[in-house]
């Protein structure tokens, strides 16, 4: 989507603050610094020149005798570095492109060697590119005269030249006349702006290391709403574009395309009642998200959820949101509007579970912002256009276990509407469908053969005060045999006989103190028996948060966590799970790995103190995405037993990290 700082620096037709420009020093600088300053320098000297020139002939006169103007001026100002930087640079584009040749040979449009971005508007298509160095053959009638005649071209007004570009290269008609007459806004030197290669979406990158490009601005004036554009590359014999082109387009900002490449004439039909549907014929032009609904259905263990990604302008047809003659939907106006869309679509939840028909209860109501990577809620809240916004809201049945059979029929079609992508989801994937009319039902049905139910861990309890006084008999009697040995002992030593009863006191002794601590071998805590119980514990922890409701929840807390420290560990342990950008969304604990474990006794008393590190990911499917989250957690834990069960006492998180 273009914005407003899309054309940075200062270019002929946005001269920006007057600041001092230095000459640039070309012995000591890179060369993609000094030819960029140089150039801007050039321009720079360009806007004084027109500044001092009279104001009628300033707007009467064409862009490329403007333009032709401030480089003659470059050069009688003592600058032929200005127009030497500019070749230069041009001929850094058309060499650099040999050096990586893998790099510039790729499939994604976004990375292709000219993007162009076209902004369809009521009174105008504006059309921004970035020319890559393959492609500036293909775009040489847009260049100036003095580049155009070092790429080995015959000169030629530059005037004509542009007039054939418009008319025969970049070529835009509208219903199918003529092209378009345009005219070239600016153009200047610039550092490629990467893309994100799925979103299509701007990176950041430092300044000075992009790859240099030509950065042009187009104008094709309208005199009226046309009902149908054509766009077309430049072409060279037979057909065959001359460039790789990349392109989005948008109208009124909404985007009627992902990237793809313009290789062809491609024909747009324009609504300008509603530029949603608003589509290219070819349908592989089509956005990935055209629809203007989704339904999806989620089957989980303990709940079944229902998703609908609706627009609120889509919904105004059967229910009136109060947008009419709005161009946006204000803050204020939100909190009303999502609650008559949550009631409107509650009417609408034609679910069934195991055959039963239910009635979900409503958990929340979003404005997401949509790409190919996510869907994000729109928090906070902010203004959003009336064409592009899309609400989310999500129904939730609560069940116990996993059900066998869950169904959704859908009923919202009219005109525009006649087909609704949707999924049915489970730990399996997404079973993706097309609902329309004649087939309205999504439906779901357990064909696992191994559903993973969540279960809690079984935790040896700890010893009874039956085994607690074994263990301490089995030391005193372990002293009393040691006492035996030692009667036994001095009777030999003075007279040279042992007392048949202490021998059998003895042995008995030993055998019962043996016995004893057989008994109350397997009750003892070891280091491993401590790293697995402060593994069981973080499990049962994580898994109570299977379960829905606050009440469910403390209830399966409560075997594993003391009464004073619920609350905090309830707490705690949602904010973890919590995806802010899904609107508090809790992602399901699917794996805890125990990364260490130091353990102590208790002084004084019967626990464990132990020093743990542990890494807990989880994922939540939303909005057709999966959305995942690991964390790192490391935290001093305190275990005791409490009514004859081992629970957490004291938690301590030193450190917390999203990894």
């Amino acid at each position: 989507m273009r914005t407003k700082n899309s054309i940075k620096g200062m270019t002929a037709s946005n001269p920006g603050p007057r600041t001092q420009v230095r000459r640039p020093h070309c012995l000591t600088a890179s060369l993609p610094h000094c030819l960029i300053a140089s150039l801007r320098h050039c321009v720079t000297a360009s806007l004084r020149l027109r500044l001092t020139a009279s104001l009628p002939h300033c707007l009467t006169a064409s862009l490329p005798h403007c333009v032709t103007a401030s480089l003659r001026h470059c050069v009688s100002a003592s600058l032929p570095h200005c127009l030497t930087a500019f070749v230069l640079l041009l001929a850094t584009l058309f060499s650099s492109a040999p050096a990586h040749p893998d790099a510039i040979v790729i499939t994604k449009a976004m990375t292709a060697s000219t993007i162009a971005e076209v902004f369809i508007e009521e009174s105008k298509i504006l059309v921004e590119l970035e020319i890559g160095g393959r492609d500036l053959e293909g775009f040489r009638n847009l260049m100036p005269d003095p580049v155009y005649a070092r790429m080995g071209h015959e000169p030629r007004p530059w005037g004509d030249r542009l007039a054939e570009f418009f008319a025969q290269d970049l070529v835009i008609r509208a219903n199918e006349g003529p092209p378009l007459p345009g005219r070239l806004v600016s153009i200047e030197p610039r550092e490629r702006v990467p893309r994100d290669e799925i979103t299509g979406d701007p990176l950041a990158v430092p300044e000075g290391e992009g790859e240099p490009v030509v950065f042009a601005v187009l104008e094709y004036p309208l005199s009226s709403r046309p009902r149908v554009l054509s766009l077309s590359p430049p072409t060279g014999e037979g057909g065959v574009s001359q460039a790789s082109i990349g392109f989005m387009t948008y109208h009124h900002e909404i985007p009627v395309n992902d990237f793809r490449y313009l290789g062809t004439e491609e024909v747009l039909d324009l609504d300008w009642s509603d530029p949603w549907y608003t589509a290219f014929r070819n349908r592989n032009l089509r956005r990935q998200y055209d629809a203007p609904m989704n339904a999806f259905l989620y089957v989980e263990p303990y709940e079944v959820r229902t998703e609908i990604i609706a627009r609120p302008l889509d919904l105004q047809r059967w229910i009136d949101l109060g947008l009419e003659g709005l161009e946006t939907i204000p803050v204020e106006m939100q909190y009303e509007l999502n609650q008559k869309v949550a009631a409107f679509l509650a009417e609408h939840q034609n679910l069934t579970v195991d055959g039963q028909p239910v009635q979900p209860e409503l958990d929340r109501v979003n404005y997401l912002r949509r790409t190919l990577r996510t869907s994000t809620v729109i928090d906070p809240p902010e203004e959003l256009d009336i064409y592009s916004a899309t609400l989310g809201v999500i129904f939730v049945h609560p069940t116990e276990g996993l059900p066998q059979e869950a169904s959704l029929t859908w009923d919202l079609f009219d005109d525009r509407i006649q087909r609704v992508p949707g999924a049915a989801t489970d730990e399996a994937g997404p079973l993706r469908f097309f609902l329309v009319p004649d087939d309205n039902i999504l439906w779901w049905k357990n064909f696992l053969k191994n559903p993973t139910v969540p279960t809690l861990v079984d935790i040896t309890p700890p010893p009874s005060l039956g085994l607690r006084i074994l263990g301490w008999s089995s030391w005193l009697m372990a002293i009393l045999f040691v006492g035996t040995l030692i009667v036994i002992a001095r009777s030999f030593v003075r007279q040279r006989t042992v007392p048949r009863n202490t021998v059998v006191v003895s042995i008995v002794l030993l055998l019962a103190a043996g016995a004893a601590f057989a008994a109350t071998l397997p009750s003892r805590m070891t280091d491993e028996k401590a790293e697995e119980m402060v593994a069981g514990l973080l499990h049962n922890i994580y898994r109570a948060f299977d379960f829905r409701g606050e009440e469910n929840i403390y209830d399966v807390l409560d075997r594993s966590v003391s009464g004073d420290l619920l609350t905090e560990i309830y707490l705690e342990t949602r904010r973890g799970l919590e995806l802010a950008s899904q609107g508090g969304a809790r992602a399901k604990v699917k794996d805890i790995e125990m990364l260490e474990v130091e353990s102590r006794p208790l002084e004084g008393r019967q626990g464990i103190a132990a020093h743990t590190r542990w890494n807990v990911s989880g994922s939540v499917g939303h909005w057709g995405h999966v959305h995942t989250r690991t964390n790192q957690y490391e935290a001093d834990l305190t275990i005791e037993p409490i009514d004859g069960a081992w629970k957490l006492t004291n938690l301590t998180i030193l450190q917390e990290e999203r990894l």
